[in-house]
């Protein structure tokens, strides 16, 4: 059996894998691909964010990838090459999306050196999303982000409709003045950038001496907070919602990305995405992805209070329907 090509697709909290994985999917270049999704957090949204073969697309919600997970990805990608053994599914090549929280070091690892998937399975190209946006500033201040760049063949600068891709450049070529650099406006991408390189062993080589023992490396205070509700959301308060957790967080909340069931209409989900104090215009799905229409809203920033954003929630909407009274 042909050894099955992985590439890995990682990069800091909001700089927009999902948002580039989507696209590139849509791609006949990329048919044939099983991809593998690990979010940070208690429930998954990027697998309802992705268009892809249901049979091909695994979400992994229980981690951090670098962490709690690691086994799971294993076994998970044992798992996909024994249906594909046996007929179930048929793909060509692998594709692994991180939490944007991910420690390159011990995913290199766990997938180079594991016995069960040698031979079988090579990883090949690290693509990582940079933000040129909040880029600069993450790169300054966040382990995660700057171990993601230094394992990086490829960096793709997104968000290059929002600002200048050369500050973001500039400050990741300090850490990795090897790999290369795209920008990218909207996701979109030569979906080239996903696939094998030619020197795709001598790129192996360099990630493994850059992960030493494998140690997973993180910024201390983070944490992810999710909420669920069964209750449709008025547009204005979840306008004013939004707007309140960007100004008491600031900087602290680093992602906020969700589907909400809007009460206005209900059958066509709001997506949010948020980074930092920077929330996009709502976008909108033509329709539910799944039979699940509750609202989901992840939050990941440091020194949050656990149930403060469902209390927030909860005060706006009396105050809006206070108003209508």
């Amino acid at each position: 059996m042909a050894t099955i090509p992985l590439t890995v697709i990682t990069g800091f909290l909001g700089s927009g894998k999902t948002t580039l994985l989507r696209h590139a999917l849509a791609d006949s270049a990329l048919a044939g691909t099983a991809v593998i999704i690990n979010e940070f957090g208690t429930i998954g949204l990027d697998h309802d964010l992705i268009e892809s073969a249901e049979e091909d697309l695994v979400a992994l919600t229980t981690g951090c990838l670098c962490c709690a997970v690691r086994g799971d990805l294993t076994r998970t990608i044992s798992e996909l090459l024994g249906r594909r053994e046996k007929g179930e599914i048929q793909f060509e090549r692998l594709m692994v999306e991180t939490s944007g929280l991910a420690d390159p070091a011990p995913i290199v690892q766990g997938l180079a050196l594991d016995d069960d998937l040698r031979g079988l399975v090579s990883l090949e190209r690290m693509v990582v999303t940079l933000d040129a946006v909040n880029g600069p500033a993450v790169l300054g201040e966040y382990r995660e982000a700057q171990k993601q760049i230094a394992f990086a063949d490829a960096v793709i600068v997104t968000k290059t409709d929002l600002a200048d891709a050369a500050p973001a450049i500039d400050a990741a070529s300090t850490l990795n003045p090897r790999t290369t650099f795209t920008a990218s406006a909207s996701g979109r991408i030569d979906t080239s950038l996903l696939l094998p390189p030619p020197d795709a062993n001598a790129s192996l080589a360099r990630w493994l001496e850059l992960a030493g023992n494998g140690e997973a490396e993180h910024t201390e205070g983070i944490s992810s907070i999710s909420l669920v509700r069964s209750e449709p959301v008025q547009a204005i308060a979840l306008t004013l919602f939004l707007e309140a957790l960007a100004e008491a967080c600031g900087p602290d909340l680093l992602r906020v990305k969700g589907l909400v069931q809007i009460a206005e209409a209900p059958e066509t989900p709001a997506v949010v995405h948020g980074v930092q104090h920077v929330f996009h215009p709502l976008d909108w799905l033509e329709r539910w992805p799944s039979a699940d229409r509750r609202t989901r809203l992840v939050l990941i920033g440091r020194n949050l209070l656990p149930g403060w954003p469902r209390l927030l929630l909860n005060e706006i909407e009396r105050e809006v329907h206070a108003a209508e009274d």
